[in-house]
């Protein structure tokens, strides 16, 4: 059907074009030719678009004019589209003179608008192509916004033919393969012969699930790719074990070692021995710490693989979401990654677009751009086919604009497009190909990272100090040393390895990897249980939450809606199911009150219920159903069972839709403008009733009456329906109340039209002075649970409010079935609330409990005030509205099945089961992230603080300048303390009890008083415990007599060799024997005790039971298992390797006993009351500020000098290292992404790039790796002038 046939009779252009030119003589061609065509009847259907209707400008018309109507109309299209053109039109005259209109572009030939840049000339190159454009041709429709190559293209017809599709259809699900072939001319001539016609918006068709077909759409995947972005190149294995390893404390030990390992094999093998003296084994220690080296690379390298494989798993999980598409005639859900070109996919308000494309047909449709374009203003779109037909006309514009860019927004209306760029070659794809971010770091690994670095502070000063020690008691006896250089040199070696292997050990690189496999594992966990965390910070945050905002339908309900009451004008009620007794009325089945309607009144509610809906027919799980809002598919169904409705696609077919106003969620309404039959125009709404009530002023007096002749809504009659709607809601009931109003043309006289559409009417202005049809009263069930759900979340001291758009009776009702409402709780509607100031706001908020008639504003606001009184907020949302309050919130819910897509990005957690009780398992991982963290922080202090003093303490009082815990030691302690417990800490899974506590604040300490307690404990007994096995154990354990010469003779005995027998007599080999045995039981009872105390810090609070669900975690029980059998082979095997002896029986006896009181001092511990703790170390900070301000000033002035030395050192020497490694790298990262790169983009060497240029950052991390970029160790000049503050809580 033509245009001109709605618009008026044919009519001659006269055009004077500037060039002469293919292009231009295809469009000459098209307008003579629509002109001559034939048309068959007007019939009535749903419009593609408004400017289907008035293709411009301010136009005066009669509609009946298309139903022979002799009425004249002027119009000038010139003025709504700022035109120089000006055109007189006149429905008596059948000529029509015109000057063409211009747009961009407009004098450009097909040669010159398709023209590639040389940056893309690539995308113009493919080979054996079925298609007519390829996609560079495609791409310059958007780069930017060009009609002219639209035109070229042959418009959307055009496309249409080249990209072999149909716009009604879309593509076929049996595609594989294309056979045939069409070339660019014979598409773009299509355009010639194409009939431009109304299309309709919707295909009425049932959803279906799209089948999977073998080697489906195989031409278009290799021609025009699909809509997945290439995956962020992952990290090799190698680069993450350089990386592991790329740290200056590990190469400086690495750099001791070798050297070791050099003197030990030159005094093995190059010095000469004395007679009796056995083979030189020092060299084993520098094997053995390279050894050791290697494995702990290797662990965090494993480590770091296993958590960007699990990250880039949930990263493809958040992407993925499902969009509706044509296919085959019928409309099916697919996942956005199987969009394809060519594909016809439906808009609707909240829409984020997945793809680039153009207009098909539209009602209405408007997009935010901003994010793609930077253009802040809604844009309007005009479907393609009136585009075209405007450029045929000469009249088309710059401001016409067709073109839908992914990565917008649909910001209102409905409509459909086809996709002509996915994935790489989208607008959206190439910026985004350039912009993949790094994993973010979350708030507690910010926080953990600068506790690491004054730890690492503490640990290197501590370290530093030993060196000197050591070094002034090595220098002053080299004077009395008899030993050969070689011998001087090792020692030397020894001490300055001891000092960098005590920086090894204190640096706490675990902490910051704690929160991130604490993350990864609940994530994955969460996602199990339907909560998709998009932002890791959520994840946290969400254990502190303090109160949870949240929507009632679909999270506290179980939107499976019905209707169950309702009013049909204000004198019949109708129910079922529910208790409507009352003697002042009869209440009738829905059959009779049904039976009463009149044709006219039953044609009047079919209208209300299928024509003002977006709602359609569908399945689920092989079963017919409604697809849509569920108050929607609630309203069809009532209406397929007692109003006779058939498909709706056949209610709708013969209906002409001239206006559509999208649910509204300020509003709370939607409406539709129909053309009746006789030429008038009709305006129905539905909405919540309350409000609805408030635009009616008539009402139809007899619903069995045959004529439609309305009366005044008496003032009694409104009492009644009001009425109606309290008595609904107090019993939980949604009210939906149906008005109309008859209009004799449309825009009406006098109304106020839309500024960029003067055919369209303002809702505002129209929807006055309405026609009341009736009141519906819809149930929607609780969900199972919820009630459950909401205490624990008020007994974990977490306050739950619900914001609703239902009316105050029916949100106080709902709410108080949920346990939400209680006797003190204040109910409030939004409108009242918005009027309130910040002060009185912040007056009633604690005891706000219900916020009714709500809109998204308010929920800001609500979100606002809350955050600013410092409550942890958590909100819901599923509405495009909702968006600036779920971003506002600290954790942002939002609605995995109903909710839009703008609300899905906004959010940090999607719910993808719209349930609130899968936010109650949100705040319990919460929790347990935050526990996890803790329990590992805790442990791992523990550990350092013992460690350092063990190694610094032994080292300065042993004759021989040895610390009891050997470097190799040292560095298994350390792979114990940082990856292992990280590992079994981090995998507790919550339990119910965790909800037994109240929420930390903001302001909350890391370390807790009960933490304190525990570290500080356990450390006074672990230090206790191995200094008198050290300094004691030779003479509890009888070691002193076993080195007596008759001791020794009885050991020995007689039968040895005369050298073998000389050697077991000699009272000084027997003390480094024995000597070596206790430091061996010194090292075993130290690590024991660091696996019994893995056990204490599973809880965090004063219970005692510290093995509760140890067996549901193998995670635990696995790593123990192997710290335990790992101990076990060191001290038997561990040897020369580990500076260790094998122990017998009793030995080990002797370590087990005194580690294992470890768990019974833990519960000493517990005993003791936090409030006693928290006075003594009040006492002990107070005292450590005193002392430590001046000693800090000190050591800041001592080692300044000292700092500057070390920063000239380390330009000079790893400065030139690092830039040729990095430089390497950055050579074979541009050479292999080149190799890599895609035909269609430079996204990959664009994101290659982006790592080369932050080689700097990279050479940050070297410095420290154990620490994120940005929070590398300071030097000792950089050392502030105060300590960290402690800060001491007690814990509940």
């Amino acid at each position: 059907m033509d245009l001109n046939g709605l618009l008026a009779p044919p009519a001659a252009i006269h055009t004077t074009p500037h060039h002469q030119d293919s292009s231009r003589t295809d469009l000459e061609d098209l307008t003579s030719s629509s002109s001559a065509n034939e048309h068959s009847p007007l019939s009535l259907q749903v419009p593609g678009s408004p400017t289907s209707k008035s293709l411009g400008g301010d136009t005066l018309r009669s509609r009946a004019d298309s139903f022979n109507s002799t009425a004249e109309t002027s119009r000038s299209r010139a003025d709504s589209f700022n035109s120089k053109a000006e055109t007189a039109r006149s429905r008596g005259n059948s000529d029509l003179t015109t000057t063409r209109s211009r747009f961009e572009g407009d004098d450009l030939t097909t040669e010159e608008a398709l023209r590639p840049d040389k940056s893309t000339e690539k995308d113009f190159e493919v080979d054996n192509s079925p298609f007519a454009f390829s996609p560079g041709q495609l791409n310059k429709t958007l780069n930017p916004k060009s009609l002219a190559v639209f035109r070229a293209l042959g418009g959307i017809y055009g496309l249409e033919r080249g990209l072999q599709t149909d716009l009604l259809a879309g593509l076929s699900v049996d595609e594989t393969a294309i056979s045939e072939k069409i070339n660019f001319d014979e598409a773009t001539a299509s355009a010639r012969s194409k009939p431009i016609e109304l299309r309709p918006i919707l295909v009425p068709e049932h959803i279906v699930t799209g089948r999977e077909v073998e080697g489906q759409f195989h031409d278009r995947k290799r021609i025009f790719k699909d809509n997945r972005l290439p995956a962020k190149k992952a990290v090799s294995i190698w680069r993450l074990f350089w990386n592991a390893y790329n740290d200056r404390v590990l190469i400086i030990l690495t750099a001791a070692a070798v050297i070791s390992l050099a003197l030990g094999i030159y005094e093995a093998l190059g010095q000469p021995k004395e007679p009796g003296q056995g083979q030189s084994l020092d060299w084993v220690e520098g094997l053995a710490i390279m050894v050791a080296i290697v494995i702990v690379v290797l662990v965090t390298g494993l480590n770091d693989y296993r958590r960007e494989k699990q990250f880039s798993a949930l990263n493809a999980r958040k992407d993925d979401r499902q969009v509706k598409a044509i296919r085959s005639g019928k409309s099916v859900m697919i996942s956005v990654f199987d969009v394809m070109v060519g594909d016809i996919l439906h808009l609707e308000s909240g829409d984020s677009i997945p793809a680039d494309g153009i207009l098909v047909s539209g009602h209405g449709v408007r997009c935010d751009e901003s994010s793609a374009t930077g253009e802040s203003d809604a844009m309007k779109k005009v479907a393609g086919s009136d585009v075209w037909q405007r450029m045929v006309e000469g009249t088309a514009t710059s401001k016409l604009d067709p073109f839908i860019i992914s990565g917008s927004k649909v910001l209102e209306g409905v409509g459909t497009y086809l996709v002509t760029s996915v994935g790489v070659n989208s607008s959206f794809g190439k910026i985004m190909m350039g912009l993949q971010a790094e994993t973010e770091e979350t708030p507690l690994q910010a926080k953990l990272g600068k506790m690491a670095n004054w730890i690492g502070y503490l640990g290197t000063s501590a370290a530093g100090l030993l060196f000197f020690i050591l070094l002034f008691r090595f220098v002053a006896g080299l004077s009395s040393n008899t030993d050969t250089p070689a011998k001087r040199g090792s020692t030397f070696l020894d001490i300055l390895i001891v000092a960098i292997t005590i920086i090894v050990v204190a640096v706490p690189e675990g902490l910051p990897v704690a929160v991130t496999l604490a993350l990864s594992f609940a994530t994955k966990k969460m996602f199990k249980e339907n909560n998709l965390v998009r932002h890791l910070r959520a994840c946290e945050t969400m254990g502190n939450a303090t109160t949870i905002c949240s929507d009632k339908t679909g999270t506290l309900t179980q939107n499976k809606m019905t209707v169950v009451a309702g009013l049909l004008g204000t004198h019949t009620n109708f129910a079922r199911d529910i208790d409507m007794s009352d003697e002042d009325k009869t209440v009738l089945t829905f059959a009779a009150a049904f039976d009463r309607l009149s044709p006219e009144v039953r044609s009047l509610l079919l209208q209300s219920v299928a024509i003002n809906s977006t709602a359609f027919e569908g399945e689920e799980d092989g079963k017919a159903t409604y697809i849509g809002s569920k108050t929607e598919t609630a309203l069809l169904t009532m209406a397929k069972e007692f109003l006779g409705m058939g498909p709706v696609a056949e209610e709708r077919a013969g209906v002409e839709v001239v206006q559509l106003f999208p649910f509204d969620s300020d509003r709370k309404c939607m409406g539709v403008v129909i053309r009746l039959a006789n030429g008038s125009y009709r305006l129905v709404v539905k909405g919540a009733a309350e409000i609805m009530l408030d635009y009616a002023t008539e009402e139809l007096p007899d619903i069995s009456a045959h004529s439609l002749e309305p009366v005044e809504l008496s003032e009694s009659a409104r009492m009644r329906a009001s009425a109606n709607i309290d008595d609904f809601a107090t019993q939980s009931l949604r009210t939906i109340a149906m008005l109309y109003k008859d209009f004799q043309q449309w825009p009406p006289v006098g109304a106020q039209t839309l500024e960029d559409d003067k055919t369209m009417a303002s809702f505002e202005n129209v929807c006055q002075d309405m026609i009341f049809l009736g009141i519906v009263g819809i149930q929607d069930p609780l969900r199972d649970g919820v009630a459950y759900a909401v205490k624990r979340c008020q007994d974990a001291g977490i306050v739950v409010r619900m914001v609703t758009g239902d009316n105050l009776t029916t949100a106080s009702a709902i709410a108080k079935q949920c346990g939400i409402k209680t006797e003190k709780g204040l109910v409030m509607e939004g409108p009242k609330f918005r009027q309130l100031s910040d002060e009185e706001m912040d007056e009633i908020l604690p005891n706000l409990q219900v916020l009714a008639r709500s809109s998204p504003d308010d929920k800001r606001i609500l979100v606002a005030r809350l955050k600013h009184l410092g409550e942890t907020v958590a909100v819901t949302g599923d509405g495009t509205n909702d968006g600036p309050a779920l971003k506002l919130a600290d954790v942002g819910f939002s609605m995995g099945i109903a909710g839009t897509e703008v609300a899905k990005e906004a959010s940090a957690i999607i719910l993808m089961d719209d349930n609130f009780s899968s936010i109650v398992k949100a705040v319990m991982w919460g929790r347990s992230v935050n526990d996890a963290v803790s329990k590992f922080l805790q442990f791992q202090i523990t550990v350092n603080i013992t460690a350092v003093i063990l190694a610094f303490i032994s080292a300065v009082s042993s004759p021989e300048m040895h610390s009891v815990l050997s470097a190799v030691q040292l560095l298994w302690v350390n792979l114990i303390m940082d990856t292992f417990a990280a590992l079994a800490l981090a995998t507790d899974a919550p339990t119910e009890q965790i909800l037994d506590r109240k929420p930390a604040p903001k302001s909350a300490p890391l370390i807790t008083t009960n933490m304190w307690k525990m570290i500080i404990g356990q450390t006074i007994y672990q230090l206790l415990v191995t200094f008198v096995l050290y300094f004691a154990g030779y003479d509890i354990l009888g070691y002193d007599t076993k080195c007596l010469p008759q001791t020794l003779m009885r050991e020995c005995g007689s039968n040895l060799a005369p050298d073998l027998l000389q050697r077991c007599l000699d009272p000084g080999l027997c003390t480094d024997k024995m000597h070596l045995e206790l430091n061996s039981m010194v090292f075993n009872t130290f690590v024991w005790m660091q696996i019994f105390n893995e056990f204490n810090n599973r809880r965090l609070d004063n219970k005692l039971n510290i093995f509760e669900g140890v067996l549901r975690n193998y995670f635990f029980i696995g790593i123990n298992c192997i710290m335990v059998g790992g101990q076990i082979m060191i001290v038997f095997v561990g040897g020369k390797a580990f500076q260790i002896k094998r122990i017998d029986g009793t030995q080990w006896a002797v370590c087990i006993l005194c580690a294992l009181p470890c768990l019974l001092w833990a519960v000493v511990l517990r005993c003791i009351p936090d409030v006693y703790a928290k006075t003594v170390f009040d006492f002990v900070a107070k005292i450590w500020l005193a002392v430590a301000r001046p000693v800090l000033k000190v050591l800041t002035a001592i080692f300044r000098p000292v700092a500057k030395g070390w920063r000239a050192v380390s330009r000079t020497v790893f400065a030139p290292t690092r830039r040729f490694s990095s430089r390497t790298a950055s050579k074979f990262s541009r050479k292999k992404a080149s190799e890599d790169e895609p035909p269609h983009g430079k996204g990959k060497a664009a994101a290659a790039d982006v790592e080369v240029a932050n080689g700097s950052e990279m050479d940050t991390w070297a410095a420290s790796p154990k620490t994120p970029p940005g929070q590398q160790q300071h030097s000792a000049a950089g050392f502030p002038m105060q300590p960290p503050p402690i800060t001491v809580t007690t814990a509940t």
